[in-house]
């Protein structure tokens, strides 16, 4: 996952518009049309997923970040973040579940944290896709630590 993070960073930086304004630093605007999308690797996801825009700010800044869209039925594998990650769905019918609670729906304007180190997955519902912006940093150069696929059976297919 970080060598694709660091693929698409750098496909961005080179897609970015800079756009200043008097008086004040270079602002970075990455237009939508630029954005590169990809498909989410068979290693993390089950079903079709795409991340568009991911990105990776330059340091003292930790954030990442990108937009990911579910097929019905797809979702991430079980998974982790040192610093935790925040999920703001955009459109569509998704499922939520952290390790030990039940699975969870969410929709258009939900705001979903998982703590830091807390396994959870997130997807589409099995009937409806989901889109969310997904947010996460980085601590010692870590962004997310992979784990099993959720079987169906866990997913509730």
């Amino acid at each position: 996952m970080v060598k694709l993070a660091a693929i698409l960073v750098a496909a961005m930086a080179s897609a970015s518009v800079a756009t200043a304004q008097e008086g004040s630093e270079a602002m970075d605007i990455t237009r939508k049309a630029d954005l590169k999308t990809v498909e989410g690797p068979e290693d993390y996801f089950t079903g079709k997923a795409t991340i568009t825009g991911q990105f990776q700010r330059a340091a003292p800044s930790r954030v990442t970040g990108a937009i990911v869209h579910f097929e019905p039925g797809a979702r991430t594998a079980w998974h982790t973040h040192p610093l935790g990650q925040t999920l703001i769905v955009t459109a569509g019918l998704g499922r939520v579940q952290r390790q030990g609670g039940p699975v969870e729906e969410v929709r258009p304007g939900d705001v979903v944290w998982f703590e830091p180190g807390e396994k959870h997955w997130h997807g589409a519902s099995p009937q409806t896709a989901m889109t969310h912006i997904a947010l996460q940093e980085v601590k010692d150069g870590k962004v997310v630590d992979w784990l099993e696929h959720v079987s169906d059976a866990e997913y509730g297919a």
